[in-house]
């Protein structure tokens, strides 16, 4: 495996994202403290409502752009251009799927309304942003999280100003809009003086989505999954409540941009490995799995025991109530990784038509544990509703189900310890080079 171009591609994500991470960090403390968790679970109710739009407006085609590119180079332009006119024209009926869903569920709460719609021009924007995937294809992530990290900057002194002269709830929730339109602008620009090309075939589209509906329906159970939580626990138990939730959540994805970069990287290499029958495809998928799954567990070991001085730090005393909710959903991010690196593994493997079966059992689960928990424990219930279906979902489900059990032999020889210290070392000789140089 050429570790030398995974490590130089994954090593600009990382940095650029730690700085964004503390940025964001920082900004999203601020933010929580002034709006308090009343208004902190509106925007997160909102952002959880446009989540569910957000599968719809990418039509599949995140999980499948880089396997297209990889199949077909020669056809590059036309992929690209043809996948941003089709988000582009899903993200606009989103935005009236989302004014159509809070008029209803929200009947005669206008601010709640008005959130969520201003929230929702984020789509529009996010279906331009689908360009970052042409980056990974390149390993050429670089560009891309340049561009990331300055808009961030830019989109956080915005926060800060609005912070600063006491603006309303509604200003945030354009912030996330200002974000994702930057971002889009800025990298179709730099693709286009790259000599990049953008074209449109129909049947070129006809073609990628028959490839990529299966991901469609499979995504929006992912969501449901990561936002029933955040919808039942505003209707249920208050603003409030959903509010403490999503501080915890916030806290246990403060490093997901280290296993994105990571899988991101890893992710063309796999796919080139299997089209080229590659003896190292399996391989480098049990080093994803690997290298993911133990980060994870030493993150969740570390959340778990100083969850109450990181909650007290980033949030305060209001937000007491979120310390037993971290020490739960920190370690549902294990197992959720678990179902990224799999995902890998089916689009490889050309298993999408099966990720509806996986996806559904984890819906049906998920939202029976939540109508049965947070009566009874509020946001306490909702984070072990979430565990325990990313715990079946991704883990236990794969030696149930019998076309992905494949996958699961993979994952269970990366957390072999043996290839944790063989790995490492293969990661820390090549740090020691690239420094030498």
């Amino acid at each position: 495996m050429n570790y030398g171009k995974v490590f130089h591609n994954a090593k600009w994500i990382v940095v650029c994202k730690i700085l964004q991470s503390l940025l964001q960090l920082a900004v999203g403390m601020l933010s929580a403290r002034f709006l308090g968790p009343a208004n902190y679970g509106l925007i997160k109710y909102a952002a959880s409502v446009v989540a569910f739009a957000m599968p719809l407006m990418k039509l599949g085609l995140d999980a499948t752009l880089v396997h297209e590119l990889v199949e077909h180079p020669e056809k590059e332009g036309e992929i690209i251009g043809t996948s941003l006119l089709m988000n582009f024209v899903s993200g606009l009926a989103c935005m009236g799927g989302v004014f159509a869903f809070s008029s209803v569920m929200n009947a005669g709460e206008t601010e709640t309304v008005i959130v969520c719609v201003l929230y929702s021009l984020s789509l529009v924007f996010a279906a331009l942003e689908m360009i970052q995937y042409w980056f990974q294809y390149k390993l050429m992530s670089k560009h891309s999280s340049l561009v990331m990290l300055g808009v961030y900057f830019v989109v956080s002194a915005y926060k800060i100003f609005l912070l600063a002269t006491e603006k309303s709830v509604y200003w945030f929730a354009v912030s996330n809009s200002v974000e994702f339109g930057l971002v889009a602008i800025l990298l179709v620009a730099i693709y286009l003086k790259k000599g990049g090309k953008l074209g449109f075939s129909l049947k070129t589209g006809i073609s990628m989505l028959g490839k990529s509906r299966h991901f469609i329906v499979a995504s929006m159970m992912v969501v449901v999954i990561q936002n029933t939580d955040h919808i039942m626990l505003t209707k249920i138990a208050g603003k409030a409540e959903n509010g403490f939730y999503s501080a915890a959540i916030t806290c246990t994805i403060i490093a997901q941009f280290v296993f994105t970069a990571i899988i991101d990287s890893f992710r063309p290499v796999i796919l080139e490995n299997k089209k080229e029958n590659s003896p190292e495809y399996e391989l480098n998928v049990s080093r994803l799995y690997c290298i993911t799954q133990y980060l994870s567990l030493a993150q969740s070991i570390v959340f778990t025991v100083f969850a109450e001085l990181i909650v007290n730090i980033l949030y305060g005393a209001e937000y007491a109530a979120t310390v037993p909710v971290l020490r739960i959903l920190i370690w549902y991010f294990s197992f959720s990784i678990m179902g990224v690196v799999r995902n890998v593994w089916i689009v490889a493997e050309q298993k999408q038509k099966y990720l509806w079966i996986i996806n559904l059992t984890g819906v049906l689960l998920n939202v029976t544990l939540n109508a049965i928990l947070i009566p009874q424990f509020g946001a306490c219930g909702a984070a072990v509703a979430s565990l325990s279906t990313q715990i079946f979902a991704n883990f236990i489900f794969g030696f149930i189900f019998k076309p992905i059990r494949e996958n699961n032999r993979l994952l269970i020889a990366a957390l072999n310890p043996k290839m944790l210290v063989r790995e490492s070392k293969k990661i820390v000789s090549l740090i020691m080079k690239k420094n030498n140089k």
